[in-house]
């Protein structure tokens, strides 16, 4: 009931209306719709929980990394100026590290591309102008700061940990004699509805009025997300207000006023920025990679727009998911990169490994125009390399080969696998499995590696970007100095400073530990440029053969088995791309085999033979009947009762069961090894120690394949049994009949997953009886020793192990 009342109370805020407000509290009490208001209290309640954490967090991450300059005067003069001048060394040109005095490179960017040297400049001029107007402030304002921050430092954690002592499962229950538990229930249900009013109501009318008095209201309504958008702009506009209101607080001196509004504009900014970086940056990297494939699909534009008329949540989903993929893919061959090249040159990008790496102290710490410029400049790199390996070999490809393009994706009625669970296939399935488990990403780093020596050599810049041997062995050496002369430089921090100071040495100090200096060549400005379009060449020339090289190989080999009708390119483009893996695996085997002779080549063919067969077994069981039998139990519990009405015959494609069974399993192998330790999670633990190379056929069929067929063909069987074989012979009529045979499989399942409840409760429950008859009763506990029973007679029995009264 406290999530019924807290979805009503939402609906009865947002609705807009006085008499849904005076009719609170009787729909309240109300018994209509109470699973869907149950479902959407859960939701808000689960959202506010969320924030509530992220909050607490936030303030964690302000408390220990220190906050903005701006919002601490605690620092006096003499000591702000020392710490620039302790700062000033890291505020350099990082592009030119040539010598090992240097530091190792400019501060982290959050974007893809490093600023230039002159906004190490402007950082510390602005830095310079708000710490002039803190010297202002004078010593008052540095005392009642210091004691803002010695308040927020000084929290108890035992009266926590003594109040989670106190709520005990008999308190929250009820069952202990007294009515606290309604006491927690009212503060929960006030809490949550404050929470609503502050957190969701109050941005969201300030976003709805500013948008009606400026005339936007019907463009944001045919956006289709309304509610979102409204939402963001009260916060942007809240951000704004609160900025300004500190302003006016740091004028008139109230300084706890001050700071409180200084942390809430914090929250809001950091909240902000969060929904840039993980909502609205991989929407558009989704929607540009959509308009620049356009002419891959024969699609234009005007089908887009009529897709996103039709369904606009999920189509933003789906560009959301393209562009977390697209930034995901594009990140692991950063950090492939970093593998190879020296310690320096990729400067300009974050390093993700980096320890000292903290994004949410850089939303805290820096100011809203350079994390502006990071989007806009992440933007730009990200769209151009879509242009680059998208667009432009799309281009060519038509040009050179015109019947080439489009590739087919268009789907039927009849069709036997959708396009999204094809996809969802290739990219969760395929794509990790090449990259994992067959050495994709050693030959990836060899290509890369290669490629880096071949351009270094051509331009003269082995050294920039591999590195010189002889600098190589020296390189603890000199990792040591480098690290002296920081410390000697950043790492004592002003008296008064603390740990922000700490946390701002670490920002502006250099780069990775393991900086290699290099030598700079003549021309070095024009050898760098000249590598760029270096890269873009290679970068398209690998795209252009990714385009068409899977898909010529797969639409060759399936047209020996389809003849001339068309197949889905995701068909094609896996078989291609499976096959070209093979080929080349077999080369490089056969190449490390060569030097050992034919006898050895015959052995080794024979292991791997059968290591193939057991491989293929283990395969038609694990990823065959498994997922088949998986993806057709949830298609007859959850979708066929919820898409096929009851005088309608659902139909069933097994290809898509396969395909959605192969998803379904490999989330609830997942789940399982995330989960507690049971038989299965050791099994499969077993089952992925030993590998391909010393699979054990019999071990996998016996403790893994035969339990879950069974239990899966147990599942399938057992309710068709009973609805065709045993309800006929009760004498029913034929739409009971029916209506058995189509809600018999959730009936079940809705029957284990209750007893499942009711087995967990019961166990809870007994342990709840256990625990308060130890507190009303236990005395004392005593350990003894364990005595084996031997074959002799006349043992005595042991001692008991607790006296209770």
């Amino acid at each position: 009931m406290d999530t019924a009342e807290e979805g009503r109370i939402y609906k009865c805020l947002f609705t807009g209306s006085v008499s849904s407000l005076l009719t609170l509290p009787l729909d309240m009490l109300s018994t209509d719709n109470l699973l869907a208001d149950c479902l959407q209290g859960c939701f808000v309640v689960t959202c506010t929980l969320c924030a509530f954490i992220s909050l607490v967090w936030l303030r964690e991450q302000i408390v220990h990394g220190g906050a903005p300059i701006w919002l601490e005067h605690a620092a006096p003069p003499f000591n702000a100026a020392g710490h620039h001048q302790n700062e000033a060394p890291a505020g350099g040109n990082g592009a030119e590290n040539v010598a090992p005095e240097q530091p190792a490179n400019p501060p982290a960017e959050n974007a893809v591309v490093g600023e230039n040297p002159d906004a190490q400049d402007e950082q510390a001029e602005e830095e310079e102008e708000e710490n002039e107007e803190e010297d202002d402030a004078g010593g008052e304002d540095a005392a009642d700061a210091n004691n803002g921050a010695q308040d927020d430092m000084n929290w108890n954690a035992l009266e926590w940990d003594r109040a989670a002592e106190e709520l005990t499962w008999e308190r929250m229950l009820g069952l202990d004699g007294s009515l606290v538990f309604l006491e927690h229930v009212f503060w929960v249900v006030s809490l949550n509805t404050l929470f609503i009013l502050v957190f969701a109501f109050c941005p969201y009318h300030i976003g709805h009025f500013s948008l009606v008095g400026l005339g936007f209201e019907e463009h944001v309504q045919a956006s289709h997300f309304e509610g979102l958008i409204t939402t963001i702009v009260g916060y942007i506009l809240l951000a704004i207000t609160l900025i300004i209101c500190h302003g006016l607080a740091t004028l008139v001196k109230f300084h706890r006023s001050r700071r409180l509004l200084g942390v809430c504009y914090i929250v809001v900014k950091v909240s902000l920025l969060v929904v840039v970086e993980i909502g609205v940056f991989p929407l558009i990297c989704g929607w540009w990679l959509d308009i620049c494939s356009l002419e891959m699909f024969d699609a234009t534009l005007k089908d887009r727009e009529l897709s996103f008329q039709s369904a606009p949540g999920t189509t933003m989903f789906l560009h959301w998911l393209v562009g977390m993929v697209y930034v995901f893919y594009f990140a692991s061959f950063i950090l492939l990169l970093r593998e190879v090249l020296r310690p320096g040159v990729l400067w300009f990008l974050r390093n993700l490994n980096d320890p000292d790496f903290n994004p949410v102290q850089e939303m805290i710490h820096l100011p809203i125009y350079r994390h502006l410029r990071r989007f806009i400049l992440s933007v730009i790199v990200f769209g151009s390399i879509v242009l680059l390996m998208l667009w432009l070999p799309i281009r060519i490809i038509k040009s050179l080969l015109p019947h080439f393009l489009p590739y087919n994706v268009m789907l039927y009625s009849d069709a036997p696998v959708s396009e999204l669970s094809l996809e969802l296939l290739l990219l969760q399935v395929v794509l990790p499995a090449l990259l994992e488990q067959g050495h994709t990403r050693q030959w990836l780093k060899g290509l890369v590696r290669a490629w880096t020596v071949t351009a270094g050599y051509l331009l003269d810049l082995h050294s920039y970007l591999l590195g010189d041997q002889e600098e190589n062995e020296n390189s603890a050496n000199q990792q040591v100095n480098n690290n002296q002369h920081a410390r000697n430089n950043n790492a004592i921090p002003v008296v008064g400073e603390g740990l922000h100071a700490a946390h701002q040495a670490i920002l502006q100090q250099g780069g990775p530990v393991g900086f290699q200096p290099y030598r700079r060549p003549l021309n070095f400005p024009l050898r760098i440029f000249l590598l760029i379009v270096f890269m873009c060449i290679t970068l398209l020339i690998a795209s252009l053969i990714c385009l068409t090289l899977p898909v010529f190989a797969g639409r060759w080999l399936m047209s020996f088995w389809t003849g001339t009708a068309k197949i889905h390119e995701l068909y094609t483009a896996a078989c291609g791309l499976y096959v070209c893996w093979l080929t080349i695996r077999a080369v490089t085997v056969l190449v490390a085999w060569m030097p050992q002779g034919r006898r050895v080549i015959f052995q080794k063919v024979k292991e791997w033979s059968l290591m193939i067969m057991k491989t293929v077994i283990v395969a038609v069981l694990l990823a065959g009947v498994v997922p088949l039998l998986l993806g057709l139990l949830f298609e007859l519990v959850i979708v066929a009762p919820l898409r096929v009405p009851l005088d309608q015959t659902p139909l069933f494609y097994p290809w898509q069961d396969w395909a959605l069974g192969v998803l379904h399993a490999k989330i609830i192998a997942a789940i399982t090894l995330m989960g507690p330790q049971w038989w299965l999670k050791t099994v499969i633990e077993q089952v992925y120690a030993n590998g391909i190379r010393n699979i054990d056929l019999q071990y996998i069929v016996r403790k893994l394949a035969a339990p879950v067929i069974s239990v899966l063909l147990l599942s399938l069987c057992v309710p068709y049994v009973i609805a065709s074989g045993i309800v006929p012979l009760l004498g029913v009529t034929a739409e009971m009949q029916n209506l058995v045979h189509r809600r018999i499989y959730p009936f079940l399942l809705m029957v284990v997953v209750l007893m499942g409840i009711l087995s967990f409760q019961v166990r809870q429950f007994k342990r709840l009886y256990e625990h308060i008859k130890n507190d009303k009763y236990l005395v004392g506990q005593r350990l003894v020793n364990y005595e084996r029973k031997s074959g002799k007679q006349g043992t005595s029995p042991p001692p008991p192990q607790s006296s209770q009264e």
